[in-house]
């Protein structure tokens, strides 16, 4: 499958109070779409209000990334909540960043759940339903982003919020299309090459590949940078490039939109 247009998306804003994470800046550069930390992993007000405005000064749109409250453990480990107290938990993002978003006058456009809840959403119906619900409460016109084939995809279809299919540039999979664990051998790419040789074979193709060789067909909308990974930079630049190579023009999913 062949497509005309793609989105690069990043996970930035993703340090707290003196301790920063990452080339924001340099990497709003080069993405399009930027899905910022919403206190609970990362993140602060100052943090998050600077991270929209140089999003918004560079036409990138703007989503937040509600995850576990877990500072420590940077939203990786799992914290077993129920489904209802998950749904609040991420509203209560959403309408943070809102907040900052609205004091730039800029205005969030979509979300995409962050580390172990995103993959717990990729496991678990309740907690997919729950993350679906909470997006589509605050405000249904944002995007929702997913994996595809799984059951956050499904949980937002049957809500009817707008959904991006999102692949990894960094990351292996695992064969039920799911993320190879991050301990597993060859889950996370380095080489900024082999990444964007990746990207655009499975842009082109319209599937991914599992580290077992197998071939998943897949819709794909946005290609994810993870911002946290040392070569984030050289990495979203070489992907860029590539797609750009292989004539697929780069826009955001989500227009960015400012209030006023």
């Amino acid at each position: 499958m062949s497509v005309a247009r793609i989105d690069l998306n990043a996970d930035l804003g993703e340090g707290f109070g003196p301790w920063r994470m990452g080339d924001d800046a340099a990497l709003l550069d080069i993405v399009t779409s930027a899905n910022v930390a919403c206190g609970f992993h990362a993140g602060d007000p100052d943090i998050m209000v600077e991270t929209v405005i140089a999003a918004k000064a560079r036409g990138v749109a703007i989503g937040a990334h509600p995850g576990f409250h877990d500072l420590r453990g940077f939203g990786r480990n799992r914290i077993q909540e129920s489904p209802a107290r998950i749904e609040r938990d991420i509203a209560y993002q959403i309408g943070a960043l809102q907040a900052c978003a609205a004091l730039a006058g800029a205005r969030v456009t979509h979300v995409k759940a962050h580390g172990a809840l995103a993959n717990l959403s990729n496991e678990d119906a309740a907690i997919a339903e729950a993350l679906a619900r909470a997006v589509a409460g605050v405000d249904p016109d944002l995007a929702l982003v997913v994996m595809p084939g799984l059951p956050a995809e499904r949980a937002g279809e049957r809500i009817g919020l707008r959904l991006v299919r999102e692949i990894y540039a960094d990351r292996a999979y695992a064969e039920d299309g799911t993320l190879a664990p991050r301990a597993s051998p060859g889950a996370v790419i380095h080489d900024a090459s082999e990444a964007a040789a990746r990207v655009a074979r499975m842009v082109g193709e319209g599937a991914v590949f599992t580290l077992g060789g197998r071939r998943v067909p897949v819709a794909i909308d946005t290609v994810c940078v993870h911002g946290d990974n040392p070569e984030a930079l050289a990495m979203a630049r070489a992907v860029r490039a590539e797609l750009e190579r292989a004539g697929f023009s780069l826009r955001p999913f989500a227009e960015p939109s400012a209030t006023s």
